[in-house]
């Protein structure tokens, strides 16, 4: 340091990083709080009113200061410097905090090391990751009452291990539940992975899936919320996007298609399955959603980035706020690597020849997959699942089928209740079902004879295309 130095940290004054004291009184708090921080120098010799006093700097003091370092808990990495009659203190930021001394917890906020309460240190302690809701041994969950044997089975049948253990003992294996005192104690990894229903235990793990007209959150198709275990909400948020989202055909013949879903199916998986994984599960105020816009895919879940992570390390560096659930989906092989998925999603929406998601990060993180404009299958398809499907109670495969049928009949492809079946992989009688509902709603008709004829547009079903802008 030099004098032009001291003379304009003196004329700035204390902040966040830098603390005047006239000697070592209550070192050790400011030493906790810079070390639970940002480090920071704390100057000795230096009184309130920015002027040097000075202080006997002596191989004793810098002992002392030394030990007070030593003496936090953990010990606090601090390095001195000396100049002219003021000794400089330099603390580092603590690799293993929280950092406490005799007087408690501290904190440096703004130019002040402020006192921690209760509830802050357990806030300070979920921030710095050093206590994780998927390790707490949850005291709602009745082993006996709330543990279903069927999705450990499911669980271990995946992963590829035997069950030659009795199921409280594969547990305590899994790292999912301890012993005590003769009774299997589960922790919420536990919980979320295993339970019979898990919205007997907890109501802020719930999957919330929803269809919106149009692009704001205003008018509600559907609505569902899945709160089983959270491998089940996966699989049943996948179903509901696949039942909503448009698919379009690569056709090899008259009958022959390939499925070409709007967005790949297995990005929105991995999209899902890291809004579950990653989540923050203190915050019991929201859920994850996630939500099909006209123009675009939200997959949202509670909780920025993890600490640790810079947003511009973001897709290159993995850090994960759950572990544990982490490794278990992975050994379950529900994800491929651990820290691969954003790259994979990329991967697969590049391949699609589809823009790239897009993400944001605040307290909440949101995966946006923007959705392709429609093409006339995909949009005969969306229409007839709102139409059809909302209106007269036809979802799923069925309305995908109806919407496939109608576009072939107007394309003057020729149509069999039998060729389609095969090529749907369903029965002549379903796709009978769906073509007497075609006829039934005036869309198509039937001519020429039972032999030779074949179906075609009505006037209404020519008016419906034309709305829909085929």
């Amino acid at each position: 340091m030099t004098e032009a130095e001291l003379r304009l940290i003196l004329q700035e004054g204390e902040g966040y990083r830098l603390e005047f004291k006239e000697n070592v009184g209550n070192l050790e708090r400011e030493m906790v709080a810079f070390a639970n921080g940002s480090g920071g120098r704390i100057l000795l010799g230096i009184n309130d009113l920015r002027q040097t006093s000075g202080i006997a700097i002596t191989n004793e003091l810098k002992s002392r200061v030394q030990d007070i370092a030593n003496n936090c808990e953990p010990r606090v990495r601090v390095e001195l410097e000396e100049f002219e009659n003021v000794l400089i203190v330099h603390v580092r930021e603590g690799t293993d905090k929280p950092y406490h001394c005799a007087g408690g917890f501290f904190l440096r906020v703004g130019p002040n090391s402020q006192k921690l309460r209760r509830n802050e240190i357990i806030e300070f302690l979920k921030a710095e990751g050093k206590v994780r809701f998927e390790d707490m041994v949850s005291n709602r969950f009745l082993f006996d009452e709330h543990f279903d044997p069927t999705k450990l089975r499911e669980f271990l049948r995946r992963a590829g291990i035997t069950a030659v253990l009795e199921p409280g003992a594969t547990l305590v294996n899994l790292g999912v539940a301890e012993r005590q005192e003769g009774k299997v104690l589960v922790n919420n990894a536990g919980v979320l992975l295993f339970a019979r229903n898990l919205a007997d235990i907890y109501f802020h793990t719930v999957v919330t899936c929803a269809l919106y007209k149009g692009i704001e959150k205003v008018n509600v198709l559907d609505r569902k919320d899945f709160n089983s275990d959270i491998v089940s909400s996966v699989e049943n948020a996948m179903v509901f996007l696949k039942q909503h989202l448009r698919l379009a055909y690569e056709f090899t013949g008259a009958t022959r298609r390939k499925e070409v879903p709007e967005i790949p199916h297995d990005a929105l998986r991995e999209a899902v399955i890291n809004a579950v994984i990653h989540r923050d599960y203190f915050e019991r105020g929201a859920n994850v959603m996630v939500e099909i816009f006209d123009d675009r895919v939200e997959i949202t879940n509670p909780g920025g980035l993890p600490k640790g992570l810079k947003p511009e390390e973001f897709g290159t560096k993995s850090v994960l706020r759950n572990p544990l659930l982490a490794d278990l989906f992975h050994r379950a092989g529900y994800i491929e690597r651990m820290g691969t998925g954003i790259g994979r999603m990329r991967e697969l929406m590049a391949k699609a020849g589809l823009p790239p998601m897009k993400f944001g990060f605040t307290a909440f993180f949101t995966a946006t997959f923007l959705r392709p404009k429609p093409k006339e299958t995909g949009q005969l398809a969306e229409t007839f699942r709102i139409k059809f499907g909302i209106k007269f109670g036809i979802k799923g495969k069925r309305a995908t089928r109806v919407a496939d049928l109608l576009w072939r009949i107007s394309s003057g492809v020729q149509v069999t209740a039998h060729e389609y079946a095969s090529d749907a992989h369903v029965s002549a009688r379903a796709v009978e079902k769906d073509i007497l509902l075609l006829r039934q709603r005036g869309l198509i008709e039937r001519q020429g004879s039972r032999k030779t004829g074949s179906y075609v547009l009505t006037d209404k079903g020519r008016a419906l295309l034309k709305e829909l802008g085929k």
